[in-house]
Order: structure tokens, then C-alpha cells, then sequence
């Protein structure tokens, strides 16, 4: 297992840190939050005209194809700048499916808009295990009737079409709904990461069998696995640079005539930190490095224990980052507390640590013993 980047990842990784560090500043972060509704439409473009959307993608699909590694390199040098987008979202959870699983039809129609960044697809997936789908489907004829929820959808308000998780009859679908069909309804919401999000109410709506991207069981698996490692590399960013940022104010701020850092305790639980940092490293790697390889049934769990590790490990991380900042670092307008706010919202979206841990116990009793042969 050899997790050193290659030549291609590196430019990616060097092209994404340069984009997110020059545009996603502190001061143009909290412009988009107060008076773009938590959505860089200008950022969102430059990464687009960058070829960073459609990453991940095949290049048969006119994306780099550089696969689940290549997208966990982009969504951590996000969270390393708390980038306003809903690239997790839209990579992992409409981007990657259509690509796998849709008709030439349908990535026809859709795939080159989402790659240029002019018609983004979001993913309409509840946050809490056991509601992935929240949304019947009754057909009719050759369309599909759609009715449901989806409680909070990163980037809906700005989405051109959302890939949906429906019940037809005891059998789940992947579809894609436009925004502006008729018995949609996208209310924007605030969240604790103040990025843009919607509530989306399906009421009566029809879609064409045509939309339908996948069926059955696995084809929502194989999206699950890779939105959750995509959240998880977000999480990756968004501790390292939270402990980064924390190293440099423990180094500088002289409390009692010397450095915080110098103090016992300080160090320890910066160092806990950094360990909790580097188990999210290791996870989000394997389980990437394992979904590029085809190796999709040992990724199940692989990648349960990489967002494990980001809710567990991650809120630990932006815990004792805030808190060693002291009094700043409860300042809401100080920067470390938008990583603290970005590490709780990732910790709980799509299964806090102790779902996640339930779903992986029922993984382990089929697991090899360790010890047992291969």
C-alpha cells in the first residue's frame, strides 16, 4: 500500500492549496457568509475553469480521472482554507455516480454543466443513517411520481438539479431532479458551518425514467462509501490547519514570561491532536487508495473507520484547538472558531461517531480474525 502522491497528485494538491489560498481569504469567507448566502460563485468558477471539479471523474467523461485519491487531495486543501463551496457534495455525490453508473443519455446531459461548473448537481442525502432515503417514488406509466423531504442538502439553493435516493416500491433509486421542475421547493436554511444549504421538498414531482441513474442497493453504497470519504477529507483540512494555526499562537503568546507551548499541558494536548490529525490521515488514504482499486468490500469498512475517525477524532481536534487558543478562540469572529464550527459540522453529518461506530460493528463479524491466514 503505497500512499505517496504521484506527479499528478501533487499538481493537483499544489494548483488547489495556490486557488483556495489566494481567493478563500479570511476576510472573503466572511464577505460570502454575511452577503452570498455561504456560496463563492466567483471561487466556485475559478475551481471549475481549473478542471478540479470533474477530478475524480473518468477521463472518457472529460474529467482528470484521477479517482477517489485525487479527490480526497482537492477536499483537503478546502478544509485547510474553509473554502464556502459544496464540493463534497457535488464530486461525491452526483459527480462520481453519474459518471459510474449513468446512461450516455443522462451524462450527456448533465455531466458537462456540473464539470464547468455552470450547472452544479448537489446530493440530496439526509444526514442520519437509516434516512438515505426519505423520498417515495410511485410510477406512473414511464415517469416516476416523487414525494419527500431531505431535511438539510449542501449547496441546494445554488443547484441546477440534485441526484435524489427514492423508494419505489421496496427498491431504491438514484435519480436526478432539476430545481425548477414542477413540486420542488429548495428553502434555504442557516447551518452551525454557515455554508449554503437548503431544505428540499419534493411535492407531486415527475421525472422520466430516463433520470434515473442507478438502482438497487449497492449503487447507494457505493455513493455512501464515497461521500463520507469525502466528508472525512474535508475534516483532514480542516485539522491540520487548525492545529497549524494553533502551534503558531501557542509559540508566540507569552503567558507567566514564556510561550504557552512551553507549558506541560499545552504540548500534550497539542501532540493528542496531532495524533488524531494523522489517524484521520492514515483512514481517509486507505479508504481512497482501496476504492481506486476496485476493492469496494473492504472499503465498506475502510471507510467507516475514516469518517470514525473524522467525527471522533476531528471534534477532539477543533475541541482542543479552540480551547488552546483561550479567550480568542471563543471571539465567533476570530478565525480558528470557523474551524471549530467546520469540524462539528462534519463530525455530525452523515453519522455521528457512535452510528458510524453501530455500522461498522455489523461489518466486523464478517471481518478476517487477525492472526488468520489470507
Amino acid at each position: 500500500m503505497d500512499f505517496e502522491m504521484d506527479d499528478d497528485r501533487v499538481a493537483v494538491r499544489d494548483l488547489a492549496e495556490k486557488i483556495f489560498t489566494d481567493r478563500a481569504t479570511v476576510d472573503r469567507v466572511v464577505d460570502v457568509e454575511t452577503n452570498h448566502t455561504g456560496f463563492d460563485g466567483e471561487l466556485w468558477q475559478l475551481v471549475a475553469d481549473s478542471g478540479l471539479i470533474g477530478i475524480a471523474i473518468n477521463e472518457d467523461d472529460d474529467g482528470a480521472g484521477l479517482g477517489a485519491l485525487g479527490m480526497v487531495t482537492l477536499l483537503e486543501q478546502q478544509g485547510r482554507r474553509v473554502a464556502p463551496l459544496p464540493l463534497w457534495s457535488v464530486i461525491a455525490g452526483a459527480a462520481l455516480p453519474l459518471s459510474k453508473f449513468g446512461s450516455a443519455e443522462l451524462k450527456a446531459r448533465w455531466l458537462p454543466g456540473l464539470i464547468d461548473g455552470s450547472a452544479p448537481i448537489a446530493a440530496a442525502v439526509d444526514a442520519a443513517p437509516g434516512q438515505l432515503v426519505t423520498v417515495r417514488a410511485e410510477r406512473e406509466g414511464d415517469s416516476l411520481v416523487l414525494h419527500g423531504e431531505v431535511a438539510s442538502v449542501p449547496g441546494a439553493p445554488i443547484a441546477a438539479a440534485l441526484v435524489v435516493p427514492v423508494d419505489e416500491s421496496g427498491s431504491p433509486r438514484l435519480v436526478v431532479v432539476p430545481t425548477d421542475a414542477d413540486g420542488v421547493t429548495v428553502t434555504p436554511h442557516a447551518t452551525t458551518d454557515r455554508t449554503s444549504h437548503g431544505a428540499v421538498r419534493l411535492d407531486g414531482v415527475r421525472v422520466a425514467a430516463t433520470e434515473v441513474v442507478a438502482e438497487g442497493d449497492e449503487a447507494l453504497a457505493w455513493t455512501l462509501r464515497r461521500l463520507r470519504l469525502a466528508l472525512a477529507a474535508v475534516q483532514l483540512g480542516v485539522c491540520e490547519e487548525a492545529l497549524r494555526m494553533t502551534a503558531a499562537y501557542t509559540s508566540e503568546r507569552v503567558q507567566f514570561g514564556r510561550p504557552l507551548s512551553t507549558n506541560q499541558a499545552v504540548a500534550v494536548r497539542a501532540a493528542d491532536a496531532h495524533l488524531d490529525t494523522e489517524a484521520i490521515r492514515l483512514t481517509v488514504h486507505r479508504a481512497a487508495w482501496l476504492l481506486d482499486e476496485g476493492r469496494e468490500a473492504e472499503a465498506e469498512s475502510a471507510t467507516l473507520v475514516a469518517k470514525w475517525w473524522a467525527s471522533r477524532g476531528g471534534l477532539r481536534v477543533v475541541h482542543a484547538t479552540q480551547h488552546l487558543h483561550g479567550g480568542m478562540g471563543a471571539d465567533v469572529d476570530y478565525p480558528i472558531h470557523r474551524y471549530f464550527l467546520w469540524g462539528r459540522q462534519l463530525a455530525f453529518t452523515m453519522g455521528t461517531a457512535d452510528a458510524l461506530a453501530a455500522e461498522l460493528g455489523e461489518e466486523l463479524p464478517g471481518a478476517p480474525a487477525i492472526g488468520a491466514p489470507a
